[in-house]
């Protein structure tokens, strides 16, 4: 069995603006849990995915980013290493028992992030 997507995530400039267009377009819950970043429930019932929007990081740009739940951060971006990625973001602790992301781009440069 694949390793399946577990959570997606929106930058926008202005996260709030970004947070009331998208709980209001489809009916989604909002909770902000600081530093402009708001955890979203979509509410679909079992098998949702949850997200977050947030505000890009410096330099970057507003962006949609997909996360893959692996169960070894480090590992899975060595793999995207050996296959012609590249890693972007080593794996980082969230906070208040969130787990750990990484972000690894792929051989074209598209970013997806790793959670676990």
């Amino acid at each position: 069995m694949g390793q399946p997507v577990a959570m997606f995530e929106f930058t926008a400039r202005d996260s709030e603006k970004a947070t009331r267009f998208y709980t209001e377009l489809f009916d989604w819950t909002a909770q902000p849990i600081g530093d402009g970043y708001t955890l979203i429930d979509t509410g679909a019932g079992e098998g949702a995915i949850p997200g977050g929007i947030g505000e890009p990081q410096r330099g970057d740009v507003p962006r949609t980013t997909v996360y893959v739940r692996v169960d070894d951060l480090q590992a899975y971006l060595d793999k995207a290493v050996e296959l012609g990625g590249r890693a972007v973001v080593p794996p980082t602790a969230l906070p208040d028992g969130y787990g750990s992301f990484a972000v690894l781009a792929d051989p074209e440069g598209t970013l997806v992030g790793l959670w676990a």
